[in-house]
This record gives structure tokens, C-alpha cells and sequence, in this order.
């Protein structure tokens, strides 16, 4: 898999994964089986509850319903008061961690820079494994990386791409090592 393909995968799964998270911010609803049968829905944005009995729904009735696991649940006014349960289902979901190769944006860069090293390493330093399936791929990172960083006000420090590199850098099975005779061992 190309550089290039493994980027719009990591973009299209990204998208999906913005899609996912942006439907779970909306208030979840919450259902808890009714001891003695049937199922109670409480509405995230009404509260009100509602009873569903082999396939009938009807609303809850005003007073304490004791729910199959033994908490109980208010209902007043036809609208539930929400309980531990209910408020925990309604929680926003913790925000996710910053991608991986956002955690080293803006840490400064002495000597090479990480796809220089890459590309050092993969390629070699004479550029003796330059037909090696992994360098066309570090060649591109180190590509992305020097555009990103003439494009920022301060070029001496990491960019996405640089974090690319530190993680491909972990990839010893793709980002293979040169290990062409001549070439000087890099980091």
C-alpha cells in the first residue's frame, strides 16, 4: 500500500470517526427493563417516560416504578426525574486523545530533522536503497515535512509530519533499514 493510499485512509477513517463522535454528542436516550414486565424509554431532550409492553407504548404514570435491577425511577408530571443511571447515560463522551502525530507539533528540531532521519536510515546515506519499497515513502514525508515547516513562521520546529515520521520510525517492518554495503548505519 502506497504512502498516498495509506494517507486517505487515515483521513477517510478520521471523517467516519468525526461522524461517529458527532452523533454521540446528542443526549442519549435511556431504557431500563420495568419490574413486572416491559421496558421504560426515557427522552433525552422531553424527559418524558414512556412504557413499552409487549409491543404497545404508552406513557409511564406519575409515581415511583421500581425497575428488574431494584433502583426505582420517579415519574411527576408524566417527565421522569432523572436518576444516577440516566444522568451517566447523558454524559458527553470524553473528548479523544490528540492523534499521535499531533502530541510533537511545536517541540523544537536539533539536527536532523525525524524524516530526515527516516529517510537516512530507509534510504541510506548515499542513497544506496533508493529503489527499497520504503523509501518513495519516506522520501514523501520528508516532502510533507520541509513544505510544512517553510510554511510555519518558525521552520525549526516539528510538524504533523514530523510526527508521521516519528511513528514510522516504530515501523521496522515497512521503514525497513538499509543494509546496503558502504552504507553508514544512521539512526
Amino acid at each position: 500500500m502506497s504512502i498516498h493510499n495509506r494517507f486517505t485512509l487515515v483521513r477517510v477513517f478520521g471523517a467516519a470517526l468525526l461522524l461517529v463522535f458527532a452523533g454521540a454528542l446528542q443526549a442519549a436516550q435511556w431504557s431500563a427493563p420495568l419490574k413486572g414486565g416491559g421496558t421504560v424509554t426515557v427522552d433525552p431532550d422531553t424527559n418524558r417516560a414512556t412504557l413499552r409492553r409487549n409491543g404497545v407504548e404508552t406513557p409511564l404514570w406519575d409515581g415511583v416504578h421500581q425497575l428488574e435491577d431494584g433502583s426505582t425511577l420517579t415519574i411527576r408530571s408524566g417527565t421522569a426525574v432523572p436518576n444516577q443511571d440516566i444522568l451517566r447515560a447523558r454524559e458527553l463522551p470524553k473528548k479523544p486523545p490528540a492523534a499521535e502525530t499531533d502530541q510533537w507539533v511545536g517541540a523544537p528540531i536539533v539536527g536532523y530533522s525525524p524524516c530526515e532521519k527516516l529517510v537516512r536510515r530507509v534510504c541510506g546515506v548515499d542513497r544506496a536503497c533508493s529503489a527499497a519499497e520504503a523509501c518513495d515513502p519516506a522520501r514523501q514525508l520528508l516532502d510533507m515535512e520541509q513544505r510544512e515547516r517553510a510554511a510555519n513562521a518558525s521552520p525549526n520546529y516539528m510538524t504533523p509530519a514530523s510526527g508521521q515520521c516519528q511513528q514510522a520510525e516504530q515501523d521496522r517492518t515497512f521503514f525497513t533499514s538499509c543494509r546496503a554495503a558502504g552504507t553508514r548505519r544512521t539512526q
